[in-house]
């Protein structure tokens, strides 16, 4: 069990909590820290505080990090595709299909359970027990390029560039319609569907919940009905592609949760490739780059478009 004391500083008075701890604790996701201030494990003068509460100058918050409950995800012997793999990090070439880790109707088959059958007891704790080691993650039907974490040193560096945004994410897609424009830039904040709950949406800035976005695009070619593209993530919202793409009027093809209904013919899920990763070694301060070829879903859908 660990204690963290924050001083409030007359800078940040006014913010959430939630907000101001996320920030300032790099090793805690949004997330984590929500499910500490549900848990009570936020407090203010032996008192827990809500979600909600805006901190003022002075205020010391004590934060409690329980220890990591006892990891209960089973280990796989499931083959991976590793790119690149020192005593710190892996990095995994995912393929369509496979999910991150393990959630509700998705306890096996994960990348976590192949992780832990490669890598034993070797994985960063900072995301708990169903996510040891994942510093970020690409959905079930994205393809492409993911860094893990062996320990927790590993994972606070990579989660710190990701933060300030030096972090090299980038994609290739086809996606609905000739782009009016060979590139721009989307830059929009990002929250939860107003209705449909398990989608994210463009929403105001004000709105609870709403992150900022930033997305860059360059057109590769064009098809009938269909724009090969380019992406550059300069931040990491769930989904942020995906909604910023059907935001323009041009979704992924094949994407089931924003695309048309009729799926696009030869593809089982969005046509989307975590192409390249970039990033400077936690430990060896040397900045690291990798790329991954067009997996075979993606090209048979081109040479399609093409013939």
């Amino acid at each position: 069990m660990e204690t963290r004391v924050l001083e409030v500083a007359q800078a940040q008075e006014g913010l959430r909590v939630d907000k101001l701890l996320a920030e300032a604790y790099t090793d805690l996701t949004r997330s984590a820290v929500q499910r500490l201030l549900d848990e009570g494990h936020v407090q203010l003068q032996g008192k827990p505080l809500a979600k909600s509460y805006r901190v003022q100058a002075g205020d010391q918050i004590a934060v409690v990090v329980p220890p990591p409950a006892a990891l209960s995800v089973e280990a796989e012997a499931i083959p991976l595709d590793i790119i690149y793999e020192d005593g710190d990090l892996l990095v995994v070439n995912k393929p369509q299909g496979m999910v991150v880790h393990p959630a509700a109707g998705n306890y096996s088959g994960t990348l976590v359970n192949a992780l832990l059958a490669h890598c034993g007891d070797s994985l960063s704790g900072i995301n708990g027990v169903i996510r040891p080691g994942i510093v970020h993650r690409i959905d079930k039907d994205t393809s492409g390029l993911l860094i893990v974490a062996k320990n927790d040193f590993a994972h606070q560096g990579l989660a710190e560039q990701i933060k300030a945004h030096s972090f090299t994410r980038e994609y290739e897609a086809v996606v609905h319609g000739r782009l009016k424009e060979e590139q721009g830039t989307v830059e929009t904040a990002i929250g939860r569907h107003p209705v449909h709950r398990k989608q994210m949406a463009v929403v105001p800035k004000e709105a609870p919940g709403a992150r900022w976005a930033v997305t860059h695009y360059w057109a590769l070619a064009y098809y009938s009905g269909y724009t090969h593209v380019r992406l550059r993530l300069e931040t990491g919202r769930t989904h942020q592609i995906r909604v910023h793409m059907a935001y323009l009027g041009h979704p992924v093809a094949g994407d089931p949760l924003y695309g048309p209904k009729k799926a696009a013919p030869g593809l089982n899920g969005q046509c989307l490739h975590a192409r390249r990763i970039g990033f400077v070694h936690p430990r060896t301060m040397q900045y690291m780059e990798f790329t991954s070829p067009l997996p075979d879903y993606f090209t048979r859908f081109l040479n399609k478009l093409t013939r």
